[in-house]
């Protein structure tokens, strides 16, 4: 079952869908041709960057056929390479693409994009793709945390599974493994030791079944190089698809600042998600004892949210509905955030409808 057709079926179901876990096995990363290493990044020196780090590139993953009814599977395709084509308007872009799907890329990318073959089940990078950690050296290696997808939804998600191990090989960078079931999008860093975070994913039976929040949270400082993990309850409603990642509901701007989506509305349930998630980054600190100042950012769409959107070199890539009442608002509030970015906001609605932003369809390489 594809994304877009699971978040229909869910939605229409009332969200009362039971999913079976599945525990975190062996991956073959060594026929991708990945060099192992053992241990994890924060023994060794590692630790992951902030988003807003110098980037080399930026890494993409072409929608495969399979996941989009065909009446539809040009148009995200089209979304897919138009965030793709701005995004090399400040960095390099690197897409994944299945050798069959290489024509269609071409004729909607830049040629300033360069292309690999690899083969997909899907297209959401952020997620399957390479988390990357460095060293005070500037040496890289990959977090290679278990892909499941997304607590085993979505069979078969074998080729996304082994993609950050053929990653790692076209970027010639050493790899570490962990047993724990993460992707990206569930996790948020200030570059200085603070995770992001929420209980609703990481917690969540149909991903790490049988694991402690002491447990998840020791693995990702083991292999995050973080020092505190910020725990926010819930991520927003409805998510039968990443089943709260924190991408959706917040992102961390700069060391100490912390944008957070809000809405008071009573009869939406994300009243008090927001309001929990905001009492919660009240209440504490970042790993280095500053208090957040928390940026609200209103959720006016129901098609997509503005803040999943991607920091890259100089820009800061936004989705939009194309809606001035709902994009105005929180483009205005995004760009005060980042007053030395260009907010670019880049549409959204395909991408949106299959239960993702801007964000979680990149994944950054930090530059050396």
């Amino acid at each position: 079952m594809n994304r877009r057709r699971f978040l229909t079926n869910s939605m229409a179901a009332g969200l009362g869908m039971t999913l079976p876990a599945q525990a975190a096995n062996s991956i073959d990363y060594a026929s991708t041709g990945a060099q192992l290493v053992g241990g994890a990044a924060a023994d060794d020196g590692y630790a992951m960057p902030a988003e807003w780090a110098r980037h080399e590139k930026t890494l993409m993953k072409f929608p495969p056929p399979q996941n989009w009814p065909r009446h539809q599977l040009s148009a995200a395709r089209r979304e897919w390479a138009n965030v793709a084509n701005v995004i090399s308007e400040f960095e390099p872009v690197t897409m994944a693409v299945r050798r069959n799907d290489r024509a269609a890329a071409q004729a909607m990318l830049s040629s300033q994009i360069e292309l690999i073959d690899m083969p997909l089940n899907d297209a959401w990078s952020r997620d399957s793709g390479p988390m990357i950690v460095q060293n005070s050296a500037g040496d890289r290696r990959i977090a290679g945390f278990t892909f499941n997808g997304w607590g085993a939804k979505f069979p078969p998600y074998r080729s996304d599974q082994l993609a950050k191990g053929r990653f790692a090989a076209h970027l010639g960078m050493k790899m570490y493994q962990s047993d724990l079931v993460l992707e990206g999008g569930a996790v948020a860093f200030d570059g200085q030791g603070t995770i992001l975070t929420t209980e609703e994913c990481l917690l969540h039976r149909n991903r790490n079944p049988g694991w402690s929040k002491q447990q998840v949270e020791a693995e990702l400082k083991r292999h995050l190089g973080a020092t505190k993990v910020i725990w926010l309850p819930n991520g927003l409603t409805p998510d039968p698809i990443t089943d709260g990642h924190v991408d959706g509901i917040a992102a961390i701007a700069r060391p100490g600042v912390v944008l957070l989506h809000t809405i008071y509305d009573a009869s939406d349930p994300n009243t008090a998600i927001t309001a929990a998630a905001k009492q919660v980054l009240a209440n504490t600190t970042d790993a280095r004892g500053r208090r957040f100042e928390i940026i609200e950012v209103p959720l006016t769409s129901f098609d997509l949210v503005h803040m999943n959107f991607y920091i890259c070199n100089g820009a800061v890539i936004v989705p939009v509905s194309g809606i001035n009442s709902e994009d105005d608002e929180p483009l205005g509030i995004i760009q005060d955030a980042f007053p030395r970015h260009k907010v670019q906001g880049v549409s959204g609605r395909m991408i949106g409808g299959g239960g993702g932003g801007v964000h979680c369809i990149t994944q950054q390489v930090p530059s050396a």
